[in-house]
């Protein structure tokens, strides 16, 4: 009687736990991170006797949670990796939307600054058409300004998101280490705390979705989570600090993470971060938000210095030289790096005519890094290309950068040109009659000419010395002339080609029509600047020229709303390609961790039926143990 009767009380006691646990299983169904636990149900061992050896029932030996140690690092990081790409993917579409087409885009107002000068060629003296092409010119440079602004703001909001970041990750990092130091409290009992290291991986997946981390168990029961490759950002019970640090140059622009650990700050590199949501929002904030703004400042640098350089070759209707069309801020020194040795500076500066640099620009940053004092190369970083310079200048895609005495090799600068164009692009002048129109040379066809000759167009190129010299082409016959005037060099025999340039003294000419031998032309100053519009149309060229990459001026905006574009397209597949395979994997986790309200609905009847026939065993037990009594006379 004793022996079924501890047999009894035993599986009563067994099937409670096992109920017990399928009901938690069941509570906890919709619990984050928790995993399917059971219980381990084990065989008494059975007691010998001559007959052999009879059982003595069952005990409940542990509780077991279900959980693959692969499968959950798995889903952590391609979690992590999808938080990436989708918070990525989340910033390019708010960026994306700034580069609007249509007539309220910057390309639209543009294109319409152009297109004014014709009006101003056709009507050299209509001060309304001079108005409006002063109001198109503001128009652009309020645009330029609109566009920088909404760009900061962008800036501004994930500068503040990843401050928001930065405080959970040193938040959830102080839980783990808080959940480690219970975990090696717990460890002593022999028995593993299930609920702690459910309630420790929920944060770990919770740390990826930020940032992500590798983990890596100690024998104290303990994990050390590490970012960054091999930075220790929570070891045993201690947890370390992340911060927002500015760049190896301290541009505002940026932002870096950096760890604390103890007395030593470690600088992360950004390509070592993985996934996570805070990697996503720096390589946004690093990478496409600084190459939308080169994108913008490079266009308005551009456009602005060209205009200002022909602007500048023309005549206002009073005969004074035009000056600048568009104020243009300074261009800011590079940025020394702050582990430089040395004392020198870079100034930077667009490539002045004749060989302007305004259509050479490349929309990207630049890293000059000094072999010695006055050599070394300069990186661009958009794409890596390496020039070497030497004599402590260097000429790169329209810049000249000039270093001042005092550099030590090893020595980095920043050079970020266009950071700060668009946000202070504006008008020079109010006034329309300041608006230079009139070309500085006229040309006019000999008097006794007989052939057909006639001029296609006359512009100034560039400020040359003898630009208003008097000039005189005397055709020999159809197919030749000689040059007189100073400057020219008097050429004889030149070859005449209908529609080619003609080019002296910083001026073009281009004639058509079949002249006859004694036709003359002569190009010299123009004595009638307020009736004249010759700049005006030199202006109107200029969206023709190339200047973006080769893309026409007029097409500059429309290249920079595909570059965007297609950095949005690249983000979508790549986000939609890590979440499937993150749902694929969690999908997969579950399948083995997560509770299953069938299968734990089935383990209740089961267990139910058990407990029940455990308690009919201690029943059948106390009977036989009454009629025993009766049986004794007790």
């Amino acid at each position: 009687m004793a022996g079924i009767l501890n047999i009894g009380t035993r599986a009563l006691l067994a099937n409670q736990m096992a109920l017990q646990t399928a009901g938690n299983n069941i509570a906890n169904v919709n619990t984050p991170g928790y995993s399917r636990q059971s219980v381990l149900l084990q065989s008494v061992e059975g007691q010998f006797s001559g007959a052999g050896f009879y059982g003595n029932g069952v005990d409940a030996t542990s509780v077991l949670r279900s959980h693959d140690q692969f499968l959950t690092r798995q889903a952590a990081l391609a979690g992590s990796v999808a938080a990436s790409d989708s918070k990525r993917l989340e910033r390019l579409k708010q960026l994306d939307d700034l580069f609007e087409g249509g007539p309220a885009g910057l390309g639209a107002a543009v294109s319409d600054m152009l297109d004014s000068f014709s009006d101003v060629a056709s009507a050299p003296t209509d001060l309304s058409a001079r108005t409006i092409a002063l109001a198109r010119v503001d128009e652009a440079a309020a645009r330029f300004r609109a566009m920088a602004d909404n760009l900061g703001q962008i800036r501004d909001g994930v500068k503040g998101e990843l401050g928001g970041a930065v405080a959970n990750i040193n938040s959830l990092a102080a839980r783990i280490a808080k959940v480690n130091a219970q975990i090696v409290q717990t460890t002593g009992s022999g028995q593993q705390p299930n609920d702690l290291l459910d309630h420790r991986e929920q944060l770990i997946r919770e740390l990826n979705q930020l940032v992500q981390t590798t983990s890596i168990p100690a024998d104290d029961g303990t994990v050390g989570i590490f970012i960054g490759g091999s930075q220790a950002l929570v070891l045993g019970t201690t947890a370390s600090k992340v911060t927002l640090s500015a760049d190896d140059f301290g541009d505002p622009s940026l932002a870096k993470l950096s760890i604390q650990q103890g007395s030593t700050t470690a600088l992360l590199d950004e390509g070592t971060l993985g996934g996570g949501s805070a990697a996503g929002l720096l390589r946004f904030l690093n990478g496409d938000l600084v190459e939308a703004g080169n994108l913008v400042g490079r266009m308005a640098l551009a456009l602005g210095t060209r205009m200002n350089e022909q602007h500048r070759l023309g005549l206002e209707p009073t005969g004074a030289p035009g000056g600048d069309l568009f104020t243009m801020p300074p261009m800011a020194n590079a940025r020394a790096a702050t582990a430089n040795l040395g004392t020198a500076t870079v100034s930077v500066a667009v490539t002045p005519p004749p060989a302007s640099g305004a259509t050479s620009l490349a929309a990207s940053d630049y890293e000059m890094q000094f072999t010695g004092a006055t050599t070394g190369t300069v990186r661009r970083l958009s794409d890596g290309q390496v020039t070497a310079f030497a004599g402590g200048v260097a000429v790169v895609d329209g810049l000249t950068l000039s270093a001042s005495a005092g550099a030590s090799a090893g020595d980095r600068f920043l050079i970020a040109p266009y950071r700060d164009v668009a946000s202070r692009i504006d008008t020079a002048f109010a006034s329309p009659t300041s608006l230079a129109m009139a070309s500085p040379v006229a040309g006019r066809l000999g008097a006794g000419n007989t052939g057909s000759l006639t001029m296609q167009s006359l512009q100034v190129q560039s400020a040359d010395v003898n630009l208003t010299q008097t000039v005189t082409l005397t055709f020999t016959s159809g197919a030749n002339f000689n040059v007189a005037g100073t400057g020219t060099g008097n050429p004889v025999g030149v070859a005449y080609v209908p529609g080619q340039a003609i080019s002296f003294n910083g001026w073009s000419l281009s004639l058509k029509g079949a002249p006859k031998a004694g036709d003359t032309f002569v190009v010299g100053a123009n004595l009638f600047a307020a009736t004249t519009a010759g700049n005006a149309e030199a202006l109107m060229a200029v969206r023709d020229t190339p200047m973006f990459d080769g893309a026409p001026a007029s097409e500059g905006y429309a290249s920079v709303m595909s570059q965007i574009g297609v950095r949005v397209q690249s983000a979508s597949y790549a986000s939609s390609v890590s979440q499937a395979i993150a749902t694929h994997v969690e999908s997969d986790r579950t399948a083995i961790s997560g509770v299953n309200l069938d299968e734990e609905a089935a383990r209740l009847l089961q267990f139910q039926q058990a407990y029940q026939a455990s308690a009919k065993m201690l029943q059948v037990s106390q009977s036989m143990f009454d009629s025993l009594l009766r049986n004794l006379g007790l």
